[in-house]
């Protein structure tokens, strides 16, 4: 690896960096992202046969502030429940909004990743052809910068599109993700306001 990373010269470490960080924010995204992190099954059922039995108390708002985002979304809902429908819901979506925002977190610089890599490739393959032509000379090139320039070139471009491709792929699958989860958020909140307000049972 030390050897490909001499040949592929400095324009190799940019990518290499990139490529850290994509492997970071892939693995942290994972593991924030897991069902029971964001909206636990089960979660509206108790919440509301608690809220039935005992009403809202200081107890279950401190649980559910210190929960799972969409816990923190009921919590926001409850404090108002006996506040008007429309307010109630108002606050949910305030907190939805900052969930959301939240699930969204590092998602741009993946992204951003994803689009920059094969541009710095790019880079990598027009230093190497740059000394490639560098080398020639009216008697002839240099074999030995020849060589190297062509690794450098080579190199670069591969390692650009191999960091780009994974960040793009995981990129799509954590949008898609989170678009998911933020609709299944939507839906928990609007039986939770239309419950509390005798609209279901």
């Amino acid at each position: 690896m030390l050897a490909i990373i001499e040949a592929a010269g400095w324009p190799i470490w940019p990518l290499i960096l990139a490529s850290v960080l994509t492997l970071a924010i892939i693995i942290e995204r994972f593991i924030s992202l897991r069902q029971k992190e964001v909206a636990p099954r089960g979660l509206l059922e108790g919440v509301v046969q608690e809220y039935h039995k005992q009403g809202v108390t200081a107890e279950m708002l401190s649980r559910l502030s210190m929960g799972s985002h969409l816990a923190r979304i009921f919590g926001a809902g409850l404090r108002n429940a006996k506040a008007p429908r429309e307010v109630m819901k108002e606050s949910i979506e305030e907190a939805g909004r900052a969930a959301a925002h939240d699930l969204e977190r590092f998602l741009t610089a993946l992204g951003t990743i994803a689009s920059i890599a094969p541009l710095l490739g790019l880079l990598g393959t027009v230093i190497g052809m740059v000394e490639i032509f560098g080398a020639q000379t009216p008697s002839g090139g240099n074999p030995a910068v020849l060589a190297h320039g062509i690794s450098v070139a080579l190199y670069n471009t591969a390692f650009g599109l191999i960091v780009a491709i994974p960040s793009m792929i995981f990129y799509r699958f954590f949008r898609t993700r989170v678009e998911a989860l933020v609709v299944e958020m939507e839906q928990q909140a609007i039986k939770l306001v239309e419950m509390v307000h005798g609209e279901r049972t």
